[in-house]
This record gives structure tokens, sequence and C-alpha cells, in this order.
């Protein structure tokens, strides 16, 4: 009887784990809707982006470059309805491209070396970094910009990437998992969007200010999980 018991107290637990990762998850993702206009002008400048003959490339480290293969395979691929495809390349998917850049050059050129490949003046570069701080990211941005390229960042609440890109998202978490599940519906939300002002036409678009979108959720400096 008291193995039982203890079973049931240990999937007791379990299962409140559960709950309260779920409820965890879906506050964070909620604290989202007050950075709504920012994600809508996100979407307006890659609709437009799209519609002028531009691309999108992503870029991001560990589970960041996953998203940023999934983001892209959602442009190019299809989303919520049929349409052409649409340019987005994450330069997080060629192996060779990455190994031999970092062989030679060293890994924080893993990124910029590859928009002066392929980007062009008017494209977007998606830039996605937990901790803000990823120096092969923050190259890739600084390099954008130089470029003529509009930057986003997708980010928490600390760091340098927040203060530099064009457009930034900052999900209000340091739990990296919590804030990588709020990228993917950030993410989504803004294909979603992409597709519907693309097929009703799109309008007139607001250039950033530091202060109108660059909503900052937390103050303090704390360092970030990892440097994803």
């Amino acid at each position: 009887m008291g193995s039982r018991r203890r079973m049931v107290t240990r999937s007791d637990h379990l299962r409140r784990r559960v709950v309260q990762e779920l409820e965890m998850s879906a506050k964070i993702r909620e604290g989202l809707r007050n950075q709504a206009n920012t994600i809508v002008e996100i979407a307006k400048i890659c609709a437009r982006t799209f519609e002028r003959g531009g691309k999108i490339l992503l870029c991001g480290n560990g589970g960041s470059a996953a998203d940023s293969q999934h983001i892209a395979g959602e442009f190019v691929g299809r989303f919520g309805m049929n349409r052409r495809a649409l340019p987005a390349l994450a330069l997080t998917a060629d192996g060779s491209i990455l190994t031999g850049i970092a062989n030679d050059y060293g890994y924080a050129d893993v990124f910029s070396r590859q928009l002066t490949a392929f980007a062009r003046p008017g494209d977007i570069l998606l830039a996605i970094s937990v901790s803000g701080e990823s120096e092969s990211v923050i190259k890739a941005v600084r390099l954008a910009k130089r470029m003529g390229l509009v930057t986003v960042a997708l980010t928490s609440s600390g760091g340098r990437l927040r203060l530099m890109a064009d457009y930034c998202i900052q999900v209000g978490s340091r739990i990296v998992p919590r804030v990588q599940e709020a990228y993917l519906t950030v993410s989504h939300v803004i294909c979603g969007l992409v597709e519907e002002i693309m097929r009703h036409g799109t309008t007139n678009i607001r250039r950033p200010t530091r202060q109108q979108d660059v909503f900052q959720l937390h103050q303090r400096s704390e360092g970030v999980q990892g440097r994803s």
C-alpha cells in the first residue's frame, strides 16, 4: 500500500507540474498582446518586402537556428492558404557553409559572411537570440544595418540585440523554453498576417522609434540561461 500511495502522490505531483508549465507558457504568451502594434508593423514590412521582390533572411543559434528554419519553411511553403512561394532563407541550414566559415574565419562570422553573399538593400534580417548577446547574431545585425537591410529581432528582456534592431519583440521571461514557445507563437501570427496583408493589400507602414517599438518588459540586467 505504501508503494502504491507513493506512486499516486508522484503522479499527482507530475500532473500539477504539467498544469503549472502550461499556465506559465500561456501567461507569457498573453503578455505579448502589449506588443501587438509592433507585431503588425513587422508583418506589414515583411509583406511589402515580398511584394517588392525582396526576401527575408533569418539567423540564430541552437533552438533559435531551428526557429529560423521553421519560419523560413512557413514562408517558402504555405502557412494558412495557397499562395505563391515567398523568398525566405535560413542562414542556419547549410552545414558545409556554416562549418566552412567557422573554420576559415571564426564562428562569429557564420551569419554575417552569408549576408554578403545573399542579402541586398531592402531585404529583412530576422535575428533570433534568447540572451540578446549571441555574438554571431549581433555581428550579423550590425552588418545588415550597414548594408541597408531592415532588422527585426526576437529576444527576451536583456542584451544588446533589443537596442540594435529596427523592430524588436521582447518576450517577458528569462526561462529559455518558455521564451522559445513564445517565439513560435509570434512567428506564426506574423506568417498569418503576412498572408492576409498580401491577399488584401498593404497599408502604410510606420517607421520604428525606440520608444514605440522596443517594449522593455524588465529593467534589470540579469543573465539569461544560455546564449541561443
